[in-house]
């Protein structure tokens, strides 16, 4: 099965990505709003089915232009019912990983292993109400763990700090099995709340409206790359 995309690039375990969500982007303008944030490590994009949450967001044909704008790593949020069926056309859409839900999934390992087959990288999500646990003996089989710091389906939510301790829990549960699989975080995250998911241990710092609302986004993100950094090494 061929590679579609940038799969093979490198995310190692312990350095800080930016990933600026172009669901907080200028829609009319959104290829000149991505090219801003050039300087980001990762582009994520958020795909919502109306049905797993209640909104509906962007589908293959926006993917594949974002693509066609950039050589950035696409980080495909998955946040649709049966994601499984939708492994290839996002792949061969631009999509690098692919991030489904583990509520979605009737076989969270059997989905990463279909990603897998095509040349992508996988990984999973967990909404805020569900416990990291179950789930710490298959982390072998991702690239990244995504904790939801809000509820899915709409951008500009509160940060939910309670969610930090599933980050810690896997930060000890991926040391103790020598993994490379990052943690990522997705929601709520600004200048105010990084601090403390960086020092959590998270890896991967999703930002919308802190970075495509800000006067200057490429400065946005590079603001928020500090502060991350200043909060791992303290």
């Amino acid at each position: 099965m061929p590679c579609f995309s940038q799969c093979c690039a490198s995310y190692p375990r312990g350095m800080i990505y930016i990933a600026p969500s172009i669901l907080a982007a200028d829609y009319a303008a959104l290829g000149e709003d991505v090219r801003k944030v050039a300087n980001a490590d990762l582009i994520h994009v958020d795909i919502m089915d109306g049905h797993f949450v209640p909104n509906l967001s962007f589908g293959p044909d926006v993917t594949k232009a974002v693509n066609g704008v950039t050589e950035q790593f696409l980080d495909m949020h998955l946040m649709i019912e049966q994601p499984e069926r939708w492994f290839e056309t996002y792949a061969a859409a631009g999509g690098d990983r692919m991030v489904f839900h583990v509520e979605a999934v009737d076989d969270h390992v059997a989905a990463a292993r279909q990603c897998k087959e095509l040349g992508v990288q996988s990984g999973f999500a967990i909404k805020p109400g569900t416990a990291v646990e179950p789930y710490l003996d298959s982390l072998e089989h991702f690239d990244e763990v995504m904790v939801m710091s809000v509820e899915p389906g709409f951008g500009g939510q509160k940060f939910m700090p309670e969610v930090l301790s599933k980050v810690m829990t896997l930060r000890d549960a991926i040391a103790q099995q020598g993994l490379d699989t990052i943690i990522g975080i997705d929601g709520g995250i600004s200048g105010e709340t990084i601090a403390q998911a960086a020092a959590a241990g998270v890896d991967a710092f999703v930002a919308g409206s802190a970075v495509f609302g800000a006067d200057n986004p490429a400065e946005a993100v590079e603001r928020l790359r500090e502060l991350a950094r200043e909060a791992r090494a303290s």
